[in-house]
Protein backbone atom coordinates (compact mmCIF):
# COMPACT_ATOMS: atom_id res chain seq x y z
CA UNK A 1 0.00 0.00 0.00
CA UNK A 2 1.60 3.39 -1.39
CA UNK A 3 1.23 5.96 1.82
CA UNK A 4 -0.50 9.15 0.29
CA UNK A 5 0.50 12.52 0.33
CA UNK A 6 -2.42 13.73 -2.59
CA UNK A 7 -4.68 15.55 -1.39
CA UNK A 8 -5.50 17.07 2.85
CA UNK A 9 -9.48 15.70 3.02
CA UNK A 10 -8.72 11.98 1.68
CA UNK A 11 -9.66 10.56 5.15
CA UNK A 12 -12.39 10.15 7.69
CA UNK A 13 -13.09 12.41 10.47
CA UNK A 14 -10.49 12.99 13.66
CA UNK A 15 -11.64 10.96 16.51
CA UNK A 16 -12.42 13.23 19.22
CA UNK A 17 -15.04 14.76 16.40
CA UNK A 18 -16.05 10.57 15.99
CA UNK A 19 -16.49 10.28 19.25
CA UNK A 20 -18.77 13.05 19.60
CA UNK A 21 -21.39 12.25 17.00
CA UNK A 22 -21.46 8.82 18.00
CA UNK A 23 -21.99 9.86 21.85
CA UNK A 24 -25.08 12.30 20.73
CA UNK A 25 -26.25 9.91 17.89
CA UNK A 26 -29.43 9.67 19.97
CA UNK A 27 -30.31 12.72 20.96
CA UNK A 28 -32.69 14.61 18.67
CA UNK A 29 -32.17 17.84 17.57
CA UNK A 30 -34.06 20.59 15.87
CA UNK A 31 -33.05 20.69 12.03
CA UNK A 32 -31.65 22.88 9.66
CA UNK A 33 -28.70 23.93 11.83
CA UNK A 34 -30.90 25.93 14.41
CA UNK A 35 -29.38 23.43 17.24
CA UNK A 36 -27.65 24.31 20.49
CA UNK A 37 -25.04 22.47 18.92
CA UNK A 38 -24.29 24.90 16.31
CA UNK A 39 -25.45 27.77 18.65
CA UNK A 40 -22.35 26.77 20.96
CA UNK A 41 -19.89 26.25 18.22
CA UNK A 42 -20.92 29.40 17.45
CA UNK A 43 -20.21 31.12 20.24
CA UNK A 44 -16.75 29.51 20.37
CA UNK A 45 -16.39 30.89 17.34
CA UNK A 46 -17.07 34.43 18.25
CA UNK A 47 -14.77 34.23 21.35
CA UNK A 48 -12.03 33.09 19.51
CA UNK A 49 -12.82 36.31 16.90
CA UNK A 50 -13.18 38.18 19.54
CA UNK A 51 -16.39 39.63 18.00
CA UNK A 52 -19.71 38.42 19.55
CA UNK A 53 -21.47 40.54 16.30
CA UNK A 54 -20.54 37.69 13.93
CA UNK A 55 -22.96 35.18 12.21
CA UNK A 56 -22.09 31.88 11.75
CA UNK A 57 -23.63 29.69 8.97
CA UNK A 58 -22.67 25.95 8.43
CA UNK A 59 -22.71 24.48 5.09
CA UNK A 60 -21.48 21.21 3.60
CA UNK A 61 -18.75 22.16 1.40
CA UNK A 62 -16.12 25.21 0.03
CA UNK A 63 -17.57 25.05 -3.48
CA UNK A 64 -21.48 25.11 -2.05
CA UNK A 65 -20.22 28.19 0.08
CA UNK A 66 -18.62 30.22 -2.36
CA UNK A 67 -21.16 30.39 -4.94
CA UNK A 68 -24.09 30.89 -2.24
CA UNK A 69 -22.27 33.83 -0.53
CA UNK A 70 -20.94 35.32 -3.46
CA UNK A 71 -24.67 34.97 -5.05
CA UNK A 72 -26.22 36.91 -2.79
CA UNK A 73 -24.06 39.66 -2.18
CA UNK A 74 -23.73 40.53 -5.80
CA UNK A 75 -26.12 42.61 -8.04
CA UNK A 76 -27.13 40.92 -11.28
CA UNK A 77 -24.11 43.34 -13.21
CA UNK A 78 -21.39 42.91 -10.49
CA UNK A 79 -18.37 40.83 -10.77
CA UNK A 80 -15.40 39.30 -8.29
CA UNK A 81 -12.24 39.83 -8.90
CA UNK A 82 -9.86 36.59 -8.16
CA UNK A 83 -6.74 35.49 -8.85
CA UNK A 84 -6.19 33.42 -11.79
CA UNK A 85 -5.10 30.57 -9.89
CA UNK A 86 -7.68 31.51 -7.57
CA UNK A 87 -10.62 28.46 -6.34
CA UNK A 88 -13.24 29.74 -8.42
CA UNK A 89 -11.62 30.42 -11.01
CA UNK A 90 -9.92 27.07 -12.06
CA UNK A 91 -11.67 24.09 -9.63
CA UNK A 92 -15.31 25.07 -9.18
CA UNK A 93 -16.31 24.01 -12.87
CA UNK A 94 -18.01 28.06 -13.41
CA UNK A 95 -20.06 27.80 -10.13
CA UNK A 96 -19.66 31.53 -9.80
CA UNK A 97 -20.50 31.82 -13.62
CA UNK A 98 -23.48 30.09 -13.26
CA UNK A 99 -25.13 32.23 -11.18
CA UNK A 100 -24.86 35.20 -13.11
CA UNK A 101 -21.22 36.64 -11.83
CA UNK A 102 -18.68 37.32 -13.69
CA UNK A 103 -14.81 36.36 -12.45
CA UNK A 104 -12.63 38.52 -12.85
CA UNK A 105 -9.28 37.07 -13.15
CA UNK A 106 -6.00 38.61 -12.34
CA UNK A 107 -2.60 38.03 -12.32
CA UNK A 108 -1.41 37.91 -8.32
CA UNK A 109 2.15 37.60 -7.06
CA UNK A 110 2.67 34.00 -5.63
CA UNK A 111 -0.48 33.20 -5.79
CA UNK A 112 -2.11 36.15 -3.79
CA UNK A 113 -3.24 39.21 -4.69
CA UNK A 114 -2.13 43.10 -4.60
CA UNK A 115 -3.49 46.36 -4.60
CA UNK A 116 -1.73 47.20 -7.48
CA UNK A 117 -3.70 44.78 -9.38
CA UNK A 118 -7.47 44.91 -7.92
CA UNK A 119 -6.98 48.85 -8.77
CA UNK A 120 -5.60 48.20 -12.22
CA UNK A 121 -9.24 45.49 -12.60
CA UNK A 122 -11.28 48.18 -10.98
CA UNK A 123 -10.17 51.37 -13.09
CA UNK A 124 -10.83 48.70 -16.68
CA UNK A 125 -14.34 48.50 -15.74
CA UNK A 126 -15.21 51.87 -16.58
CA UNK A 127 -18.41 52.43 -17.52
CA UNK A 128 -22.30 50.78 -17.81
CA UNK A 129 -21.26 48.66 -20.70
CA UNK A 130 -18.94 46.61 -18.33
CA UNK A 131 -19.74 44.41 -15.27
CA UNK A 132 -18.98 46.56 -12.14
CA UNK A 133 -16.18 44.90 -9.76
CA UNK A 134 -17.73 44.32 -6.36
CA UNK A 135 -15.90 41.42 -3.99
CA UNK A 136 -12.16 40.52 -3.95
CA UNK A 137 -11.75 36.57 -3.70
CA UNK A 138 -8.92 35.72 -1.58
CA UNK A 139 -7.46 32.14 -0.45
CA UNK A 140 -5.46 32.30 2.82
CA UNK A 141 -3.34 30.08 2.58
CA UNK A 142 -3.14 30.75 -1.52
CA UNK A 143 -3.75 27.60 -3.88
CA UNK A 144 0.19 28.07 -3.91
CA UNK A 145 0.01 27.33 -0.17
CA UNK A 146 1.95 31.18 0.54
CA UNK A 147 -0.11 33.04 2.93
CA UNK A 148 -0.79 37.20 3.54
CA UNK A 149 0.83 38.80 5.97
CA UNK A 150 -1.23 41.03 9.02
CA UNK A 151 0.11 44.35 6.66
CA UNK A 152 -0.74 42.86 3.23
CA UNK A 153 -4.46 42.45 4.43
CA UNK A 154 -4.74 46.06 5.72
CA UNK A 155 -3.43 47.02 2.43
CA UNK A 156 -6.08 44.39 0.79
CA UNK A 157 -8.42 46.14 3.18
CA UNK A 158 -7.51 49.94 2.06
CA UNK A 159 -8.21 49.68 -1.60
CA UNK A 160 -11.22 47.75 -1.06
CA UNK A 161 -12.70 50.98 0.82
CA UNK A 162 -11.36 53.04 -1.58
CA UNK A 163 -13.31 51.37 -4.49
CA UNK A 164 -16.21 50.58 -2.21
CA UNK A 165 -15.46 47.28 -2.51
CA UNK A 166 -16.07 44.16 -0.18
CA UNK A 167 -13.40 41.44 1.26
CA UNK A 168 -14.13 38.18 1.26
CA UNK A 169 -11.23 35.13 2.29
CA UNK A 170 -11.86 31.46 1.07
CA UNK A 171 -10.48 29.54 4.54
CA UNK A 172 -10.42 26.10 2.94
CA UNK A 173 -7.01 25.41 4.58
CA UNK A 174 -7.37 28.27 6.97
CA UNK A 175 -6.14 26.59 9.99
CA UNK A 176 -2.58 26.17 8.04
CA UNK A 177 -2.72 29.29 7.22
CA UNK A 178 -3.10 30.48 10.79
CA UNK A 179 -1.08 28.12 12.62
CA UNK A 180 1.88 28.56 10.39
CA UNK A 181 5.35 29.82 11.74
CA UNK A 182 5.80 33.13 10.50
CA UNK A 183 2.48 34.11 10.20
CA UNK A 184 1.21 37.45 12.38
CA UNK A 185 -2.34 36.94 11.22
CA UNK A 186 -4.93 35.97 13.65
CA UNK A 187 -8.78 34.97 13.44
CA UNK A 188 -9.12 38.18 15.26
CA UNK A 189 -7.80 40.43 12.18
CA UNK A 190 -9.44 38.40 9.94
CA UNK A 191 -12.88 38.87 11.44
CA UNK A 192 -11.63 42.74 11.64
CA UNK A 193 -10.67 42.98 8.16
CA UNK A 194 -13.22 40.82 5.68
CA UNK A 195 -16.87 41.64 5.36
CA UNK A 196 -16.95 37.47 5.72
CA UNK A 197 -14.80 34.28 5.34
CA UNK A 198 -15.27 30.53 6.32
CA UNK A 199 -13.44 28.56 8.27
CA UNK A 200 -12.76 25.13 6.31
CA UNK A 201 -13.38 21.97 8.21
CA UNK A 202 -12.86 19.12 5.28
CA UNK A 203 -9.18 20.02 5.29
CA UNK A 204 -8.69 20.51 8.85
CA UNK A 205 -10.43 17.13 10.65
CA UNK A 206 -14.25 17.40 9.89
CA UNK A 207 -15.90 14.57 8.05
CA UNK A 208 -17.44 17.61 6.36
CA UNK A 209 -18.35 21.09 6.75
CA UNK A 210 -16.90 24.75 6.51
CA UNK A 211 -18.39 27.68 8.86
CA UNK A 212 -19.07 30.80 6.71
CA UNK A 213 -18.93 33.68 9.19
CA UNK A 214 -20.18 37.03 8.03
CA UNK A 215 -18.68 39.85 9.70
CA UNK A 216 -20.85 42.79 7.76
CA UNK A 217 -24.26 42.55 9.11
CA UNK A 218 -25.66 44.19 5.63
CA UNK A 219 -25.40 40.47 4.25
CA UNK A 220 -27.03 38.60 6.72
CA UNK A 221 -30.42 39.95 5.62
CA UNK A 222 -32.67 36.37 4.32
CA UNK A 223 -29.56 35.02 3.83
CA UNK A 224 -30.98 31.60 5.30
CA UNK A 225 -33.49 32.13 1.98
CA UNK A 226 -30.05 32.38 -0.12
CA UNK A 227 -28.61 28.82 1.96
CA UNK A 228 -32.05 27.06 1.08
CA UNK A 229 -32.66 28.58 -2.98
CA UNK A 230 -29.32 27.19 -3.47
CA UNK A 231 -29.70 23.20 -1.83
CA UNK A 232 -27.22 23.98 0.73
CA UNK A 233 -29.65 23.92 3.67
CA UNK A 234 -28.40 20.20 5.60
CA UNK A 235 -31.64 19.19 7.00
CA UNK A 236 -29.00 17.39 9.89
CA UNK A 237 -27.19 20.83 9.93
CA UNK A 238 -26.76 19.69 13.79
CA UNK A 239 -23.95 17.00 12.50
CA UNK A 240 -21.82 20.35 11.28
CA UNK A 241 -22.17 21.96 14.09
CA UNK A 242 -21.29 19.06 16.33
CA UNK A 243 -18.04 18.85 14.47
CA UNK A 244 -17.06 22.94 15.30
CA UNK A 245 -17.86 22.43 18.96
CA UNK A 246 -14.90 19.92 18.63
CA UNK A 247 -12.65 21.54 16.53
CA UNK A 248 -13.01 24.84 18.56
CA UNK A 249 -12.43 23.19 21.76
CA UNK A 250 -9.16 22.85 23.58
CA UNK A 251 -7.29 24.85 20.14
CA UNK A 252 -7.84 21.66 18.17
CA UNK A 253 -8.53 23.02 15.37
CA UNK A 254 -5.28 25.27 15.49
CA UNK A 255 -3.14 22.44 16.87
CA UNK A 256 -4.32 20.15 13.97
CA UNK A 257 -3.22 23.18 11.31
CA UNK A 258 0.14 23.29 12.97
CA UNK A 259 0.29 19.18 12.43
CA UNK A 260 -0.02 19.63 8.97
CA UNK A 261 2.07 22.39 8.11
CA UNK A 262 5.82 20.66 10.20
CA UNK A 263 5.20 17.60 8.55
CA UNK A 264 4.87 19.31 5.28
CA UNK A 265 8.12 21.76 6.19
CA UNK A 266 10.07 18.22 7.12
CA UNK A 267 9.35 16.74 3.54
CA UNK A 268 10.20 20.15 1.97
CA UNK A 269 13.48 20.32 3.94
CA UNK A 270 14.57 17.01 2.59
CA UNK A 271 13.80 18.31 -1.21
CA UNK A 272 15.60 21.26 -0.73
CA UNK A 273 18.49 19.44 1.13
CA UNK A 274 18.75 17.34 -2.44
CA UNK A 275 18.80 20.12 -4.21
CA UNK A 276 15.42 19.47 -5.63
CA UNK A 277 13.95 23.12 -6.91
CA UNK A 278 10.78 24.10 -5.80
CA UNK A 279 7.96 25.68 -7.97
CA UNK A 280 6.58 27.60 -5.26
CA UNK A 281 7.96 27.90 -1.32
CA UNK A 282 5.26 28.33 1.29
CA UNK A 283 4.90 27.51 5.20
CA UNK A 284 2.09 25.40 4.82
CA UNK A 285 1.00 22.27 4.05
CA UNK A 286 1.77 21.96 0.06
CA UNK A 287 4.69 21.09 -1.55
CA UNK A 288 5.65 22.09 -5.06
CA UNK A 289 9.01 20.45 -5.77
CA UNK A 290 9.89 20.13 -9.66
CA UNK A 291 10.92 16.77 -10.37
CA UNK A 292 12.80 14.63 -13.29
CA UNK A 293 11.01 12.43 -15.27
CA UNK A 294 13.06 9.55 -13.28
CA UNK A 295 12.45 11.17 -9.98
CA UNK A 296 8.79 11.15 -10.48
CA UNK A 297 8.21 7.49 -11.64
CA UNK A 298 10.66 6.34 -8.78
CA UNK A 299 8.11 8.24 -6.12
CA UNK A 300 5.55 7.28 -7.70
CA UNK A 301 6.33 4.15 -6.56
CA UNK A 302 5.59 3.86 -3.21
CA UNK A 303 3.93 7.63 -2.77
CA UNK A 304 0.26 8.72 -4.28
CA UNK A 305 0.64 12.50 -5.09
CA UNK A 306 -0.12 15.11 -7.91
CA UNK A 307 1.39 16.25 -11.01
CA UNK A 308 0.63 20.15 -11.15
CA UNK A 309 2.08 21.15 -14.39
CA UNK A 310 4.53 19.77 -17.07
CA UNK A 311 6.92 22.24 -17.64
CA UNK A 312 8.84 20.43 -20.35
CA UNK A 313 9.70 16.25 -21.26
CA UNK A 314 11.85 16.20 -18.42
CA UNK A 315 10.72 18.84 -15.83
CA UNK A 316 7.38 17.94 -13.71
CA UNK A 317 6.02 20.33 -11.27
CA UNK A 318 4.58 18.30 -8.53
CA UNK A 319 2.36 18.45 -5.27
CA UNK A 320 2.89 16.85 -2.00
CA UNK A 321 0.05 17.54 0.26
CA UNK A 322 0.13 16.80 4.36
CA UNK A 323 -3.16 16.24 6.42
CA UNK A 324 -3.93 16.34 10.03
CA UNK A 325 -3.82 12.38 9.96
CA UNK A 326 -0.48 12.45 8.17
CA UNK A 327 1.65 9.65 10.47
CA UNK A 328 5.46 9.96 11.16
CA UNK A 329 6.15 6.63 9.73
CA UNK A 330 5.20 8.06 6.13
CA UNK A 331 6.60 11.34 6.80
CA UNK A 332 10.02 9.75 7.59
CA UNK A 333 9.66 6.90 4.44
CA UNK A 334 9.28 9.78 2.56
CA UNK A 335 12.31 11.16 3.43
CA UNK A 336 14.48 8.42 3.15
CA UNK A 337 13.27 7.99 -0.65
CA UNK A 338 14.19 11.65 -1.24
CA UNK A 339 17.44 11.52 0.15
CA UNK A 340 17.61 8.29 -2.03
CA UNK A 341 17.10 9.74 -5.33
Amino acid sequence: MKFNFYCDYNVGGHPDILTSLATYTYEANIPYGLDEHSSHATKLIREVCNNQNLEVYYLSGGTQVNLTFLSHVLQPYESVIACETGHINVHETGAIEATGHKVNAVKGVNGKMTPEVIEKCVLFHADEHMVLPRVVFISHPSELGTIYSLNELKELRAICDKYQLYLYLDGARLSCALSAKDSDVTLVDIANLCDAFYIGGNKCGALFGEALVISNPSFNSHFRNAIKQKGAMLAKGFLIGMQYEVLFKDNLYFKLGAHQDETAQTIKKAFVEKGIELFQDNPTNQIFPILTKKQYDKLAEDYEFSLWEKISDDKIVTRFVTSWATQNIAVSALVNSIQNL
